[in-house]
C-alpha cells in the first residue's frame, strides 16, 4: 500500500499544480486578452457606429423638445385666461381704501350654499358695521350695542355667484399690483378684478366708485357661525327701503 499511497499523493500534487497553473493562465488571459488588428478594427468600427447613433438620438430629442416648447408657447399665447371661480365658502380679510380717502377693514364671509354674503366692517377709529346680504335680495346693515341701528334694503339681485366673472368679464392683460403679477378683468364698468397669475387667488378688486379692496388673507372653506349672521330684532321693526 505504501508505493500506491505515495503514487496517489504524487498524482494529487501534480494535479493541484496543474490546476494552479491553468487558473493563473486563465486569469492572465482574461485580464490581458490578446487582440488582433482585425479585432481592434472591428471594435473601433462598432464604437464609431454607437457614437453616430447616440448623436442622432440626441439630435432627435433636441428637435422634439424644441418643437414641444414652441407648440406650448404658441398655444399659451393664443389662450385668453379666465378668472378662477370663487370657492363655495371662504373667509377673506380685506383692507379697503374708500373713495372718501378713509380706511376700513372688512371680514368677508362668503357662503354660497347658505345663500349669504357677510361683510363685517371695522371703520378706522370708529364703529363696527354689519352688512348681511341674502340671495333673495334682502340686505341688513346694522350696528350693535346700546345705540345700535339698522337699515334694511332690497336689491333686484342676490349675492354674486361663484362664477360671476365668467359671464361678460373682459380680459385686460397682466399688471403688477401690491407686488403680485396679476391677470385683470373688467365687468360692466362696475368692477376691476385682479387675480394672482400663479396661485389664482384674488389679490384685489376695485369698484367704479373708487373703492379699492386689497385681499390680506384668503381661507377656503371657512364658515361663519349662523348666530353671527342673525340680524337684531330692531331690524324687523321698520319698513324696508327700496
Amino acid at each position: 500500500m505504501g508505493p500506491f499511497l505515495y503514487m496517489g499523493k504524487a498524482n494529487t500534487s501534480l494535479l493541484l499544480h496543474r490546476s494552479v497553473v491553468l487558473s493563473t493562465s486563465l486569469k492572465t488571459l482574461y485580464k490581458n486578452p490578446k487582440k488582433t488588428k482585425k479585432d481592434e478594427k472591428k471594435m473601433s468600427s462598432t464604437r464609431r457606429s454607437r457614437e453616430r447613433t447616440m448623436k442622432q438620438l440626441n439630435l432627435a430629442l433636441q428637435i422634439c423638445l424644441t418643437t414641444s416648447l414652441i407648440l406650448q408657447l404658441v398655444t399659451c399665447s393664443n389662450l385668453t385666461p379666465t378668472p378662477n371661480p370663487w370657492p363655495d365658502q371662504f373667509h377673506a380679510l380685506l383692507f379697503m381704501n374708500l373713495s372718501t380717502t378713509k380706511l376700513q377693514l372688512s371680514d368677508l364671509w362668503y357662503d354660497w350654499p347658505k345663500g349669504r354674503n357677510v361683510n363685517i366692517f371695522q371703520k378706522q377709529l370708529g364703529e363696527v358695521l354689519y352688512d348681511v346680504e341674502w340671495n333673495n335680495g334682502t340686505s341688513f346693515y346694522y350696528t350693535l350695542g346700546q345705540n345700535g341701528a339698522c337699515e334694511v334694503m332690497e336689491f333686484e339681485v342676490g349675492i354674486p355667484r361663484p362664477d360671476f366673472l365668467l359671464d361678460g368679464a373682459h380680459y385686460l392683460g397682466t399688471v403688477v399690483t401690491d407686488g403680485f403679477l396679476c391677470n385683470v378683468w373688467e365687468k360692466a364698468d362696475f368692477i376691476w378684478y385682479y387675480e394672482d397669475v400663479y396661485t389664482r387667488r384674488p389679490v384685489r378688486w376695485d369698484f367704479y366708485d373708487g373703492i379699492s379692496s386689497q385681499v390680506m388673507t384668503f381661507e377656503v372653506g371657512a364658515v361663519l357661525p349662523d348666530s353671527v349672521t342673525q340680524a337684531p330684532a330692531y331690524c324687523f321693526n321698520q319698513e324696508k327701503d327700496a
